[in-house]
């Protein structure tokens, strides 16, 4: 039981290579996810069976590492209150400098892990502290959570609800306490979902009081200030005194956390000496092991295993060997980015029942690959999305209804589950599908969805880096939401009689926020305003005859919060409002999408 510097303990495991006589090299990961428990990503291809953290840590330790495990501030074994993110940074300092002055500790340390082990890692870093010397950060470290991994656009993730209630069944005060338990389960998070706004003791984290002060106070701080500028959630913000040390950003496409592993190796390469890595690969959050992403294959080049490396406890072992304990070891990434365009598939359904997309890993110097070449697309009054310059047509308008939204259908989602899942799918609703109400439709023929594409492709086409829309846009409403989403459109095959519309990446704009994010203005109803919305980035390979496409709504719920259309702010009881939306195209207007050309791929 490690003390802090307010005397709470947190649980702490350390594992020693037999008969080590000589100070270590040391690992730390601190996690919220229990130091004993099981991560379903921890597996190979290989053994798909996942390994225990303990497993791991005895591994590292037969590799000639000190490894220490430790329990999150109010998780597990760990004493204290938990407050997700905030405190991640001087407990993981503190443990730091605790490991560093036991005998088994060479005085130099590495970090690792996945997702919120990820966070707690550039939390710790952007201190600073003596003795971190190498980092493999793995689908998180926010770059900014304000901007990607807790809102977007200005919209609420609401993912964060999701894993705030199935976390706090977790906590030690629920295991603790049956009663507390009992209310957190006869809790129906699909019905709540569906219920704006919360409110103190009117949530189902009504039980969890800890666990649901942190949700409103992420979900009510709308305007980008001192709360969102903390370590813990805005790398960004502290690159200046950010640790310069060798370091892995991995991620991937359908992870919410692909912008923040390329905004921190763009700002962090060019400031450090590191060396700083990029990874980015197919794969859903942290699943670099399989060849698929919710219902589209990738092929056999997609997991990391085999491709990258043998395997990845022999690459994070591989880059600490060179970077912590100076050891001589292979070089996986010899390239500063290593990054996986998807696409170039057959385009049948694979026996496993997936649609085969194919695709292929290549390395880069650097993010964005220099030869991409930034390109606009038109929107065109016909639904085509062209080169070339429109000529004037009139606006092409929908009526969103905020009790009607468009349902998220994948995406770069993670703890979305049972209400969301992530990866690339055939932008259709089911009868899986949340907030579907007609199975079979395809969003497309949705009347507030606005598609545009472009002619069958002559040739192929490789769009590979960051992707920003700027539209002309008016509402009748005082505020609302612009959706974009980039679709690869399969032509019509023997397997797929429709074609496959699969979603590559995604971006939102909640208007108010349409001149920055510190302050809110809201719109003069049916006054034309440009925007900017900023999507994800990719890398995807559009086949000769297929078709890139681009759609436009309101809403993508609910991976985001629903706008009521009102221009009140978050967490106000306001009864929503249906907005008339336009998007004005033409000579006038040209609204557009920047898409990243690779050209001769």
């Amino acid at each position: 039981m490690v003390p802090m510097r307010d005397g709470v303990r947190l649980a702490t495991d350390i594992y020693l290579p037999s008969g080590a006589t000589d100070p270590l090299p040391t690992l730390l990961e601190r996690t919220p996810y229990d130091k004993r428990g099981t991560n379903h990503a921890d597996r190979s291809r290989s053994d798909p069976k996942p390994r225990a953290k303990p497993e791991i840590a005895a591994a590292f330790a037969d590799a000639g590492y000190a490894y220490v495990l430790q329990d999150c501030r109010g998780r597990f074994g760990s004493e204290g209150l938990f407050t997700k993110y905030l405190g991640e940074g001087e407990d993981g300092a503190d443990t730091l400098a605790w490991i560093r002055a036991q005998s088994w500790c060479s005085g130099v340390v590495g970090t690792l892990g996945l997702s919120y082990g990820a966070h707690a890692q550039t939390a710790l870093a952007a201190h600073n502290p003596p003795g971190l010397t190498a980092m493999f950060i793995d689908s998180g470290g926010f770059s900014s959570a304000y901007h990607s991994g807790i809102r977007q656009g200005g919209a609420f993730e609401l993912k964060q609800l999701t894993w705030a209630w199935k976390h706090a069944l977790l906590s030690p005060l629920t295991a603790a306490d049956p009663e507390r338990r009992a209310r957190l389960q006869a809790q129906d998070i699909r019905r709540w979902i569906n219920q704006r706004p919360w409110q103190e003791g009117q949530s189902p984290l009504a039980a969890a009081p800890e666990y649901e002060s942190y949700v409103l106070e992420q979900w009510r701080n709308e305007l980008f200030g001192e709360y969102w500028r903390h370590p813990a959630l805005c790398a960004s913000a502290w690159f200046d005194r950010f640790a310069d040390v060798p370091m892995v950003h991995m991620s991937s496409w359908f992870d919410p956390y692909a912008r923040t592993a390329a905004e921190n190796f763009i700002g962090l390469s060019r400031s450090k000496t590191g060396p700083v890595k990029l990874v980015m690969g197919p794969w859903t959050h942290g699943q670099r092991s399989v060849s698929h992403a919710g219902d589209v294959d990738f092929g056999p080049a997609a997991p990391l295993d085999g491709n990258i490396a043998p395997d990845y406890m022999t690459l994070r072992c591989a880059w600490f060997d060179t970077h912590l304990a100076h050891r001589d070891a292979p070089d996986y990434l010899v390239a500063p980015v290593t990054l996986f365009v998807m696409g170039g598939g057959s385009g049948r359904r694979t026996p496993e029942g997936r649609l085969d997309h194919g695709g292929r890993w290549r390395r880069a110097t650097d993010w964005p690959p220099p030869e991409m070449q930034p390109t606009a697309f038109y929107l065109h009054g016909s639904g085509l999305l062209s080169r070339r310059m429109p000529a004037a047509a009139a606006p092409l308008a929908y009526d969103f209804d905020p009790d009607n939204p468009v349902p998220t259908i994948g995406g770069a989602i993670a703890s979305g589950a049972p209400i969301m899942h992530a990866g690339a799918f055939d932008q259709r609703e089911t009868s899986s599908i949340f907030g579907a109400r007609h199975p079979g439709r395809a969003l497309a023929e949705r009347p507030d969805v606005l598609v545009f594409e472009t002619q069958p492709l002559a040739q192929d086409i490789e769009l590979t880096g960051p992707v920003l829309a700027r539209l002309w846009v008016s509402s009748s409403a005082p505020d609302t939401d612009f959706t974009i989403k980039l679709v690869d459109v399969h032509p019509p095959s023997a397997d797929y009689p429709s074609g496959y519309a699969m979603n590559l990446t995604h971006g939102i704009i909640r208007m108010r926020f349409r001149n920055g994010f510190e302050r809110a203005e809201l719109m003069e109803p049916g006054r034309i305003y440009e925007v900017e919305i900023e999507a994800f980035p990719t890398a995807n390979l559009f086949k000769a005859g297929h078709r890139i496409r681009v759609d436009i709504a309101s809403s993508n719920f609910p991976h985001f919060d629903i706008n009521p259309n009102t221009g009140m702010p978050a967490g106000a009881d306001s009864p929503p409002l249906v907005a008339r939306n336009r998007i004005h195209v033409g000579d006038a207007h040209p609204s557009h999408i920047l898409l990243p050309y690779i050209p001769g791929a």
